[in-house]
């Protein structure tokens, strides 16, 4: 298979061109309209890597987009947070009827200078996520969203003062604090999905702990867990949180010590035996009460 070759677009200029838009009014912020971007005749054959952050609300995206493994209909606002080197994908169907809507906000790091946000913006976990954790939101949620893009589209508009950026970087703030609460509420009413990721992350851990990998290769690593489920490793350890009360090590040191109290009470293994068994090089790195069946752990799981 011939590997990917990966386009890197620089500024917002460069994106504007290559999408076959009118030069920004603005070098380091705009927003575009969605049905106005001509698509690239290379969109599917290369991975993209943007120098900016890009934030986008689609409707008619005439493209396929997995979620979780999973195929969903865009009857609703789909909204994705890419940030500046995150390397992406798009498969484009060669569909061209559907009617595409929605916009894209554009910002480059260098607009966020001296603010607040320049920092607190890593924070949200979301630009981490990869495009197939889509966020979907409702009408109402599109409606105000779309309110806020209007403010920032009417304050760049206008005449630029000493108080534009930071008015522009608050109506910033308020979008991402609501797709945080978004994100919240999507692990929550998409429940048949997310608990699908969940059980499958179960058997996953099961095969594991079952099978000769976790002598041979120790503890399951968290990134190879959320490949094998087709999910990033903050979004997995993310919707865990909310439907289990854990991130995914948790998960991983729960059956841990579930396996452990397994082979204490069902087989007549010594401590050093089980300690090889689940992966441990030192058996002092645990210790068992074969009486109470208590497990102490005293590693740091990766």
């Amino acid at each position: 298979m011939e590997k990917r070759k990966t386009k890197r677009v620089k500024t917002i200029t460069e994106f504007h061109k290559l999408r076959g838009l009118p030069k920004p009014e603005h070098p380091l912020i705009s927003i575009v309209e969605y049905s106005k971007i001509v698509r690239s005749p290379e969109i599917s054959q290369v991975n993209w890597v943007l120098d900016f952050y890009n934030i986008s609300m689609k409707k008619g995206l005439n493209a396929k987009l997995k979620y979780g493994q999973q195929e969903y209909d865009f009857d609703e606002g789909v909204m994705f947070f890419i940030s500046p080197n995150q390397v992406f994908r798009i498969e484009a169907e060669p569909k061209a009827t559907e009617e595409k809507s929605g916009w894209m906000l554009l910002i480059h790091p260098d607009f966020f200078w001296n603010t607040a946000l320049a920092k607190s913006i890593r924070l949200y976990e979301f630009f981490d996520y990869s495009v197939n954790e889509a966020l979907f939101v409702s009408e109402k949620e599109e409606s105000m969203i779309n309110q806020i893009i209007q403010n920032v589209q009417l304050e760049y508009h206008s005449n630029i003062d000493k108080f534009s950026k930071q008015i522009i970087v608050s109506q910033i703030e308020t979008l991402l604090n609501y797709a945080e609460r978004f994100y919240s509420r999507q692990f929550i009413t998409r429940d048949k999905s997310n608990h699908q990721v969940l059980i499958r992350l179960e058997r996953l851990l099961e095969e594991y702990f079952k099978g000769e990998q976790v002598s041979v290769k120790g503890l399951p690593v968290v990134q190879d867990i959320a490949f094998a489920l087709n999910v990033s490793p903050k979004y997995l350890s993310a919707l865990l949180k909310v439907l289990t009360g854990q991130n995914t090590q948790q998960h991983i040191h729960e059956m841990l010590i579930k396996k452990a109290k397994e082979k204490l009470s069902t087989t007549s293994l010594s401590v050093s035996e089980i300690a090889y068994e689940l992966g441990f090089e030192h058996p002092q790195s645990f210790r068992f009460s074969r009486d109470k069946l208590t497990f102490i752990e005293s590693i740091r799981i990766i």
